[in-house]
């Protein structure tokens, strides 16, 4: 009645967490599409606070001396704590679905990053470091409001799987090689740059996974990737703004 049309919610439930019905991609189901943000927001809550604790662990290395010179003066044991996280993905992997161990490993595994953050901060000007932490930032907000719109729209990065996983070998087995042959600062910009390119691919590669493939009981690797993604991004930047002064 009063030329006013009747709207009946029965045939359809509408989610407003998750978007005032809208799903994250097209073909989801609504019930699907609130699980699959109930994944993404504890994966994004497991994220921040591995960002968080990078953040004071990197800290307190850069702003403690003793630690500082302990890392600085002991080779073996950052050779020691650049092993870890290699040693730790195996275990990470295997219990990721085993609660509380995979939240204690996924812990250790970020901490020991951390530390690692922390001994490239302290050898870096803090002016440079607030800059990449800014940069990279900046980045990653852009990049995952990116994935999730172009998801909406149907869009699919699988694709980019194949393409990244190549290009980090290529980056790994360079690392490797500057060992042995050391590059200049030119080159090691042009080495950042790409890296970081790779890395932004990653974030916007794994966030869609996250919306599409992750399954609800990946929560912890999804979560081990974004983080990896984030933190070399961080460093990719860092190395590239640290040769812009040499």
């Amino acid at each position: 009645m009063y030329g006013f049309t009747s709207v009946s919610t029965k045939d359809k439930e509408v989610d407003l967490e998750a978007g005032n019905g809208e799903t994250l991609y097209p073909g989801l189901s609504l019930g699907e599409n609130q699980l699959r943000w109930g994944l993404i927001r504890k994966v994004y809550g497991i994220l921040s606070v591995q960002l968080v604790l990078t953040t004071i662990v990197s800290a307190v290395t850069v702003l403690y001396t003793p630690i500082n010179n302990l890392l600085a003066e002991s080779p073996g044991l950052l050779l020691f704590l650049c092993i870890v996280p290699f040693i730790l993905l195996w275990p990470l992997h295997v219990y990721h679905q085993k609660h509380p161990v995979n939240l204690v490993i996924l812990g250790l595994f970020t901490i020991s990053l951390s530390f690692l953050v922390g001994v490239s901060c302290a050898n870096t000007d803090g002016k440079i470091v607030l800059e990449a932490l800014v940069l990279t930032s900046a980045v990653v907000c852009s990049l995952t409001a990116y994935t999730f719109w172009a998801s909406k729209k149907g869009k699919d990065f699988s694709f980019l799987g194949p393409i990244l996983f190549t290009s980090l070998i290529i980056l790994i087995l360079t690392s490797f090689m500057q060992m042995f042959f050391p590059l200049g600062s030119t080159s090691t910009a042009i080495y950042g740059g790409i890296s970081a390119l790779v890395f932004s691919g990653y974030i916007i590669y794994d966030t869609d996974n996250l919306i599409k493939r992750f399954t609800y009981d990946e929560y912890i690797l999804a979560s081990a990737a974004l983080y990896l993604d984030i933190l070399n991004l961080f460093l990719s930047i860092l190395r590239i703004l640290s040769q812009r002064n040499n």
